[in-house]
């Protein structure tokens, strides 16, 4: 059985990934802050024994490793993180204190904790016979893309954590280890709005067929849920 290790599992991608994965005959390690209050996610773990939930603040190194040494004789073929927050709308002329505290936790959030939670389980994915990382991005982190500006704090923790995960890609070549980055498109979801037009489902889907097509070819490079290649 193949393993799937998976941060931010409790809402929206993170939750329908966990889904189409454990109906794939997938092991799912779902990791996330509240396990307690993952009421749509302790329902699928009940129904798909295969599915295992973790309590996982990914801002917190402790926890990190805790859970790197409770799986530390696994094989993790895919591990994917996908939590985030989108921080503050605040823009030029907005941006006092308290912005720039949330614009650090949104650092914190999106951009360090995905090489953490790499660097912790390396090991593991490293045994596996996929053998690849993958990280929820975004379009908005493109530079190449930005015509229309706005959104400074998560744009720019979007445009960070491409350039972290392009590091990691290149420093786990030899460990064979594909590394990639991935926009799940404009989601129906707690962060996407009710205005996005693509359900969470059809997301999820897209990015299963990508993620389970994946060759080391594909290392360092960022792709949208189609499997379509993405600007810098």
């Amino acid at each position: 059985m193949e393993t799937l290790l998976i941060t931010g599992a409790n809402r929206g991608i993170g939750l329908e990934l966990s889904r189409a994965f454990a109906a794939a005959d997938w092991r799912v390690h779902a990791c996330c802050r509240r396990p307690d209050a993952a009421t749509e996610l302790q329902r699928l773990a009940e129904r798909q024994p295969a599915v295992q939930i973790h309590p996982l603040d990914v801002t917190d190194p402790a926890q990190i490793d805790r859970l790197s040494r409770q799986l530390a004789d696994a094989s993790i073929d895919i591990l994917l993180n996908n939590a985030g927050i989108s921080g503050p709308r605040a823009e030029l002329g907005q941006i006092g204190v308290e912005e720039r505290d949330a614009w650090l936790q949104v650092f914190a959030t999106n951009s360090i904790a995905p090489w953490m939670v790499a660097q912790a389980f390396v090991d593991q994915v490293a045994r596996s016979g996929r053998k690849t990382i993958a990280t929820i991005s975004s379009l908005m982190g493109s530079i190449g893309d930005n015509q229309q500006g706005g959104r400074v704090i998560y744009r720019s923790s979007k445009t960070a954590v491409n350039q972290v995960m392009k590091c990691l890609s290149l420093a786990l070549t030899e460990r064979q280890i594909t590394v990639v980055m991935l926009h799940p498109g404009w989601v129906r979801t707690d962060m996407g709005g009710p205005e996005a037009p693509l359900p969470p489902a059809d997301s999820a889907g897209g990015l299963q067929r990508l993620l389970t097509g994946l060759t080391p070819e594909h290392t360092g490079r960022f792709f949208d849920y189609t499997g379509r290649e993405l600007p810098w």
